[in-house]
């Protein structure tokens, strides 16, 4: 039977796979190996989660029930971690019943696969999420690259994503808090076209920039630096007033780093063609008119 194969033959990804009874998965694991991914195996929760403070893999296949701790709560304490909150789970267990479908989603899983296991099954959902998850850190990495940082904030004020840079900026800030909710001092920027100025008690200036209303009703705010010096600040407010969306900001953090349309397409998962109509949007709000120069303003900002 013919197997997927990985569009990166130079790296195989890692799958850590979870279940009280791993001889039985044993072609499960076989095809898993012979189409290009490493698979490490765990007999129980507490193993996966030991196994996983020496390796973060990129997707997990894990067993709903097992004896001790359940699938369910080994998922939950997973994406308790925010160092493991972005790995995709797949749950791969007999329990069928519609209570314990939700229950999976619920704790966080993104797929559910019923015992029997169809190995080529598995596979092709392994193959999907693994290679979405990837995209997904590429794209979350190109705008923190870019010298800027995004926070969602939904409709209550609470967190409900930010990139890593943000993250370590709102940690900066060391501003007081409820758990999970945005700081005092960035209520401010949650006003519709608010743009606020923060200086971090370490002295970094920041500049935070309310972008509207994003997907779920939640709102997106771009974080970026205010560098001290004409030409760096220079840049960096052009870039700030510019308020590109993070789909934007990719395309042009990509641009910077040489890729063709092509490859910017192929690297977030869209066509060549959309790439370009983003282009178009960025030039019109950077004020320029070739590839080159937004290359050569984004590329100052990432020196």
């Amino acid at each position: 039977m013919q197997t997927l194969s990985l569009p990166d033959e130079t790296e195989r990804p890692v799958v850590l796979v979870v279940d009280d009874a791993p001889s039985s998965l044993g072609m499960l694991c076989d095809t898993l190996e012979a189409s290009g991914y490493t698979v490490l195996v765990a007999a129980d929760g507490e193993a996966a989660l030991q196994r996983l403070e020496l390796v973060v893999p990129d997707a997990i296949l894990l067993d709903g029930m097992m004896p001790g701790l359940s699938g369910f709560e080994t998922c939950r304490r997973i994406k308790a971690d925010a160092a493991l909150a972005h790995i995709p789970v797949l749950f791969m267990t007999g329990l069928s019943e519609t209570a314990h479908v939700v229950e999976g989603f619920a704790c966080g899983g993104v797929d559910y696969v019923v015992k029997p296991i169809r190995a080529q099954e598995v596979l092709a959902r392994l193959h999907t999420h693994t290679r979405n998850a990837r995209i997904t850190r590429m794209a979350r990495d190109a705008v923190d690259v870019a010298g800027m940082g995004v926070v969602f904030v939904d409709a209550h004020g609470r967190i409900a994503w930010r990139s890593p840079q943000a993250a370590l900026w709102l940690q900066a800030l060391d501003a007081p808090s409820a758990a999970g909710l945005l700081p005092t001092s960035l209520e401010p920027s949650l006003a519709s076209g608010a743009v606020i100025a923060l200086v971090t008690p370490a002295g970094t200036r920041l500049s935070v920039r309310n972008l509207g209303t994003a997907a779920l009703g939640e709102t997106m705010l771009l974080f970026a630096t205010q560098r001290e010096g004409a030409a760096g600040t220079s840049a960096s407010a052009r870039l700030a007033d510019a308020a590109l969306t993070p789909r934007e900001t990719e395309v042009l953090s990509w641009l910077a780093k040489g890729k063709t349309n092509r490859d910017i397409g192929e690297i977030l998962g869209t066509s060549p063609r959309t790439v370009n109509k983003h282009l178009e949007h960025i030039f019109e709000k950077l004020g320029v008119e070739t590839r080159a120069a937004a290359a050569a303003l984004a590329s100052g900002q990432l020196a």
